[in-house]
């Protein structure tokens, strides 16, 4: 027999699990398929997910006013998320960006957020050496740094439990929640067919693919998603317990020492399922470009690049020189980029089959807008929403 629904979401991380939510609060029939983290990533043969982590950065300062609304949106409806599922996700510790001080009237990366400040009304403090010295002891800026300090509606959120308090909401609102991989969607004259890896078959009137860098899976849709995926490594250093007293204090980072550099990203030191503090620190050298779903893959398996590891662990010794970096570890992750430069919402040209996808390193905060602009997406056929400067059009290969 072949199970029926109304509509059916791929793809239970962070876009796919608030757009279940929106969805099911909106109409019955509800599904939520997609498989939950496997026990061990090295023998582990099906799909990840970028959000197996306890911290990513949240905050409501973005230069681009199409990010900043997706994310002041999402961050607004923290509390009755935590408030509706009893799962707490968010810790507002601040957010510090600091960049090379601002010279003249040239382009800076400071100058820019403080103007996205300014235009959203946000309230931030702007820090010379000597406050970030005062201030912020634990860091080791160059001379000649600025920062901007966002202590409010900013720090970090736990994307594990955040997926999990999304997916609970969900099934309370009578979604059904299946925990298999999907390996094909077609669409067959009036509904789309969904068959998982397991053997099972799924029937719906309307099929929302949101499954991260695995949307690029040309099974999935009916032509393949111009989406390009990039292979991550993040570095995580242990923390005592009894040095958290000084390191509890560390706010989410974003720090660029050059102008024109990436820079790197750093979250404050949280606990792990395996009941130790690590801060985890990103930022990788390069891109290294995942053309396939195989690909993607292998490359969780691996567990990330040494090489990027040793980078972030030097860059640790001139940031936080008094911090015990012995103790260092690494994970793979991916993000998935749209050519343009904003999540990918829109139907496909199978009339029944959406695409959700896209999060363009810059999605975690945002993933609640995001999964609600995915569910209004299926639910009418477009965005209803035209608040925003972009139509989040999608582009196939």
């Amino acid at each position: 027999m072949t199970a029926r629904f109304k509509f059916i979401v791929i793809g239970r991380g962070m876009m796919g699990a608030a757009a279940a939510r929106h969805l099911s609060g909106w109409t019955d029939g509800v599904a939520l398929i997609g498989p939950g983290e496997p026990a061990d990533y090295a023998r582990h043969e099906g799909v990840f997910a970028s959000h197996y982590d306890e911290a990513r950065i949240t905050r409501t300062i973005d230069p681009d006013p199409v990010w900043a609304r997706l994310a002041n949106r999402s961050i607004a409806r923290y509390g009755e998320i935590a408030a509706g599922s009893g799962i707490d996700f968010y810790s507002e510790s601040g957010c510090l960006l600091v960049g090379p001080k601002r010279t003249g009237g040239a382009p800076s990366y400071v100058g820019n957020v403080l103007d996205a400040a300014a235009r959203l009304g946000v309230a931030s403090e702007t820090l010379t050496d000597g406050d970030l010295a005062g201030r912020f002891p634990f860091f080791s800026f160059p001379q000649g740094s600025e920062g901007v300090w966002e202590p409010k509606n900013a720090g970090h959120i736990n994307p594990r439990r955040l997926v999990k308090a999304q997916a609970l909401l969900a099934e309370r609102q009578g979604a059904a929640i299946i925990p298999e991989t999907v390996s094909s969607v077609r669409q067959e004259g009036d509904a789309v067919t969904v068959t998982t890896a397991e053997g099972n078959s799924y029937s719906g009137e309307k099929v929302l693919v949101a499954a991260g860098g695995f949307s690029i899976n040309e099974n999935l849709l009916p032509r393949r998603l111009d989406l390009e995926v990039y292979a991550r490594t993040v570095a995580f250093f242990e923390v005592d317990e009894a040095a958290m007293d000084v390191w509890g204090r560390v706010p989410s980072l974003i720090w660029k020492w050059r102008e024109g550099e990436d820079g790197i990203y750093l979250l404050p030191p949280v606990r792990y399922p395996d009941g130790k503090m690590y801060l985890k620190i990103g930022g990788d050298p390069d891109d290294l470009l995942l053309p396939t779903e195989p690909d993607i893959r292998a490359w969780f398996r691996s567990g990330g690049r040494e090489s990027t590891k040793q980078r972030l662990t030097e860059i640790m010794t001139r940031l936080m020189p008094d911090l015990d970096l012995s103790r260092a570890s690494m994970a793979a992750c991916v993000t998935s980029f749209t050519p343009t430069g904003y999540p990918a919402i829109a139907m496909t040209e199978a009339d029944r089959i959406g695409i959700l996808s896209g999060g363009c390193g810059a999605a975690a905060k945002s993933s609640d807008e995001i999964g609600r602009l995915g569910a209004e997406l299926i639910f009418h056929g477009r965005i209803v929403d035209d608040v925003y400067s972009t139509d989040f059009s999608a582009n196939y290969l």
